[in-house]
């Protein structure tokens, strides 16, 4: 398979950062609330029905849920924190087994490429605007022209996965732009119905690991950090304050993990077991 590469990336050093620790994509992707933002998309996510078809069909999460949760931390690490090297190896894995897959619609029959440009820029915009949210409502300032910045350079990322960059929203309006268009597609099927479930309540013994008890909660928080009508698709919207009371309680939560060494949230994730 050719890879498919951001011209931007042409040229650059196979050892340089992907992003430097300069970058806003680095101020936003980092622990400890990033795992926030990964359920919160997940959730949102379901409510696309061909994506939420093709992740029931093919994924492994059911059997394996803290497997797939390390393998798509290494993941978001080797394409952000790494070299653009490992940045582009991630890619090209990834892209290998999308290639490989296809799933069919549940209500027409049509079988489709779980690699379509449609469904992985889906996919895509949901987990960085996801990732963003939780950064913001745990504390991240950020100016409006840093969040533009945030979104242009996720356009990266979006090419290591062979989307074309230029079809990718770049700034928060055609990211709010582009949920509007995309809203009208989106709707509860029992399949999103099911994962939902499973996100707050795995139906297998988890295997036992410090983490486990807080994937609950965890889950639980992301659930209400989606979009009032993400929730409201759901049925379970919340009262109107919702939204005011968990920015307080995330906010808080922030303060006090700013206090934690980065080496201590670096031996928390360590707890995840390797992707099999």
């Amino acid at each position: 398979m050719t890879p498919a590469h951001d011209g931007r990336q042409e040229g650059r050093a196979a050892d340089e950062p992907m992003f430097g620790p300069d970058s806003v994509t680095r101020q936003v992707i980092k622990e400890p609330f990033c795992a926030l933002g990964g359920f919160r998309a997940l959730f949102l996510q379901a409510l696309h029905p061909r994506t939420v078809a093709a992740v029931e069909q093919n994924s492994a999460y059911r059997r394996q849920p803290l497997q797939r949760l390390a393998a798509v931390r290494r993941y978001l690490q080797a394409t952000t924190a790494g070299t653009v090297a490992e940045a582009r190896a991630a890619g090209d894995r990834l892209r290998a087994v999308h290639a490989t897959l296809t799933a069919y619609d549940p209500v027409t029959g049509e079988e489709y490429r779980v690699d379509s440009p449609d469904l992985l820029r889906w996919v895509h915009v949901v987990e960085v605007e996801s990732y963003l949210d939780a950064a913001l409502r745990t504390g991240l300032r950020l100016s409006p022209q840093q969040v533009d910045a945030y979104y242009a350079e996720q356009t990266t990322r979006a090419a290591l996965v062979s989307l074309d960059p230029a079809t990718v929203p770049d700034t928060a309006q055609k990211v709010a732009d582009y949920y509007d268009r995309v809203r009208a597609d989106l709707h509860v099927t029992k399949e999103a119905v099911s994962v939902a479930a499973y996100l707050v309540t795995p139906r297998v013994l988890m295997p036992l690991n410090p983490l486990t008890p807080i994937w609950a909660p965890v889950a639980l928080a992301a659930y209400a950090m989606l979009p009032a009508w993400a929730r409201a698709l759901y049925g379970i919207a919340g009262p109107p304050a919702t939204d005011q009371v968990l920015d307080r309680v995330l906010g808080l939560a922030g303060s006090l993990a700013a206090g934690i060494p980065a080496a201590a949230w670096d031996a928390i994730a360590q707890l995840l077991p390797e992707p099999s």
